[in-house]
């Protein structure tokens, strides 16, 4: 697709059907607010961390409304008190159409590039570029269609080739027309597997074929109904009409179009390489272009960089100077250090982070979920991984997670526990499983102890004598949760 007659190209890009499967964050949904944005106590799978939700509520409403665009937050926490859950739950609230990236800070030091390149494909990525752009269309109801297969080179005249041709009878409310098909057309009406009774439309420019739904005329035509069939009214007017048809694309993808000899099949080639900063300029401008024009509408988008700590000193520099762009997306950044040294330097700073990229920031906390809470967690992640777990053992399961002070040790035994269920053929895990993965996998605690005690066994040991307090108090919280196993 070309918008103009400019020499920047666009294309309509899609991402490829991503393989559904369980995962740490799958079973957010989003944040959990109603419309007043207070946080319920449990839902679309967000548990606790009420204020922490209702902030991050109030960003989303904010980058709704477009009041956001060019600054950053950053979210801090303990470990395991669901930072990336947040940001997720973020990106599900605003919807597909807002461009949400998602990148790890110790990313940017494995890629072929510079990490300013990397970082500036990075928030690029995060910029949609709504296009509109008009278009001539063909829109009708199915009434008959035909297809003759001929014998090979026999049909020359009607231009088909391929041996096949056909007659297509489209009908809106007021007027009906019989269509010549080619070889082309029959091909992208079989793959849309388009019936008689099916309301489509046929883009005159590209010929693409799309199938609305079934007409209404065709409800009860039973043997052509499937639980996902949509029914929709049979079109009124003109055959013909013009249209506005809108593709949404990010900036780097149309960089990267622009900037490769292969144009869109750039963007599955993988290695993007470093794109030079004359095209972006000239991207930029035509995109100015045509949003006075009113072609296209810039859609500030969500960058979040998890594990921001690991960024260095230029990093860090260059996103002070990057928010101040006009076309910056939202930065959400999270992190779980405390008062550190900011990498590449000697001087510390909280977070690891700079202190005048901390003045940009609207820092979310968040707090350490109460006993409550993580059985309700470990409730859902039970629910998402399809494990069946009777109370006795959920209680356990939650005071491991409270004892040990990981939630994510007490998710990560779910699986586990199911496994040694299915082993001794039973339905429902129980407490003898729970004990079972729990004397096999050690948490960190458990096995600090263990290193402690066994310090001379292993190389290159530094443990002295002066560490023995620790020791004492690693031991004593062993011993409780030890304790709570028992029980």
């Amino acid at each position: 697709m070309s918008t103009g007659n400019s020499n920047v190209k666009i294309a309509e890009v899609r991402d490829s059907t991503r393989l559904e499967r369980i995962g740490q964050h799958s079973h957010i949904r989003g944040l959990g607010l109603d419309d007043t944005l207070q946080p319920r106590l449990q839902s679309k799978g967000m548990v606790g961390q009420a204020d922490a939700r209702r902030a991050a509520g109030i960003i989303v409403r904010m980058i709704e409304d477009g009041k956001i665009a060019g600054r950053a937050v950053l979210i801090g926490g303990q470990p395991g008190t669901g930072k990336t859950a947040i940001a997720i739950g973020m990106g599900k609230a605003l919807g597909e159409d807002t461009p949400f990236t998602m990148l790890a800070g110790s990313e940017i030091f494995s890629l072929e590039m510079s990490k300013t390149e990397a970082l500036t494909q990075a928030f690029r990525r995060s910029i949609g570029v709504r296009i509109t752009e008009e278009t001539e269309i063909i829109e009708g109801e199915v009434a008959e269609i035909q297809i003759d297969t001929n014998v090979a080179g026999s049909n020359t005249s009607s231009g088909t080739s391929g041996g096949k041709s056909g007659k297509l009878l489209l009908r809106t409310t007021e007027m009906e027309t019989v269509y010549e098909l080619g070889a082309k057309m029959i091909e992208a009406l079989t793959k849309e597997k388009v019936t008689a009774g099916d309301v489509i439309t046929i883009d005159k420019a590209t010929g693409r074929v799309t199938k609305l739904g079934r007409s209404f005329t065709r409800s009860r035509d039973y043997d052509a109904m499937g639980p996902q069939t949509r029914f929709v009214q049979c079109p009124e007017g003109e055959l013909q009409k013009r249209k506005d048809v809108v593709h949404v694309v990010s900036l780097h993808e149309i960089d990267v179009i622009n900037s490769r000899s292969q144009g869109f099949l750039a963007l599955f080639a993988g290695d993007t390489g470093e794109i030079k900063p004359e095209i972006r300029e000239q991207i930029d401008a035509k995109v100015d272009e045509w949003r006075e024009e009113g072609k296209a509408k810039i859609i500030p988008g969500v960058l979040f960089i998890d594990e921001v700590h690991m960024l260095d000193i230029e990093c860090f520099s260059w996103l002070n100077r990057a928010l101040e762009s006009p076309l910056a997306p939202v930065l959400i950044m999270a992190t779980n250090r405390g008062i550190t040294n900011i990498r590449g330097t000697r001087y510390p700073s909280p977070h690891g982070i700079p202190l005048d990229l901390l003045d940009r920031l609207l820092i979310i906390s968040t707090k350490p979920y109460n006993e409550k809470e993580l059985k309700a967690i470990l409730t859902i992640r039970c629910q998402e991984e399809d494990v069946t777990m009777n109370p006795d053992a959920l209680d356990l399961l939650t005071r491991i997670a409270k004892e040990t002070s990981s939630l994510r040790y007490a998710m990560h035994m779910i699986t586990a526990a199911s496994l040694t269920c299915k082993q001794r053929k039973g339905s429902d895990v129980e407490v003898n499983d729970i004990r079972r993965v729990y004397s096999l996998f050690s948490d960190i605690r458990r096995s600090t102890q263990y290193l402690i005690e066994h310090n001379k066994q292993f190389m290159f040991n530094e443990f002295g004598d002066d560490n023995e307090d620790n020791e004492d108090s690693t031991t004593m919280s062993s011993s409780k949760t030890n304790g709570a196993m028992e029980e």
